[in-house]
């Protein structure tokens, strides 16, 4: 992994953790984007696409707790700033050739800091929900590849997965 243990912002000099002092900092527009996919049975994912699940339209459900779970972001993990949205959007996509739905998440906002974390946020609860909806057809269902794909604003500007060297 890049960076050194003093790149951690999360740590003081003394190596103790501690919120972020975003006080100097300046607001700016900053976008997030993650993504991530639960894989399943092919069963399962007829089931889901044709609304036919005991616990009712779990894509509906689970685009809901997503947006729900993104702002609710510093509440779930502990050294996150509480940040004002002003936009989150969340898809999920069906692939029947990878027996799978697909999650995208963007979340938006003007402050001091990113919204890297509430766009993780919203993609991992949606799709345990959908996790949660299917359990009963299905318990092998695999979360996989829930990662950042794009950020953009503040000091560090824009970062895509894809311009990434390796």
């Amino acid at each position: 992994m890049a960076g050194k243990s003093d790149d951690l912002t999360h740590l003081n000099p003394e190596g103790e953790v501690h919120i972020v002092n975003v006080g100097e900092k300046e607001d700016s527009r900053r976008v997030a984007i993650a993504e991530g996919w639960i894989e399943m049975a092919p069963e399962t994912l007829e089931r889901l696409i044709a609304g036919d699940l005991k616990k009712g339209d779990a894509l509906s459900a689970a685009r809901i707790a997503g947006l729900m779970a993104c702002k609710r972001t510093w509440e779930l993990v502990p050294l996150c700033h509480p940040i004002a949205l002003t936009h989150a959007s969340l898809e999920l996509t069906p692939d029947r050739a990878r027996n799978a739905v697909h999650c995208r998440a963007r979340t938006e906002t003007v402050e001091r800091t990113g919204v890297e974390m509430e766009a993780l946020t919203a993609v991992q609860v949606a799709l345990l929900t959908v996790y949660d909806m299917c359990k009963a057809m299905d318990r092998g269902m695999r979360i996989d590849g829930v990662q950042l794909v794009h950020k953009s604003g503040g000091r560090s500007g824009t970062w895509d997965r894809d311009c990434q060297p390796g």
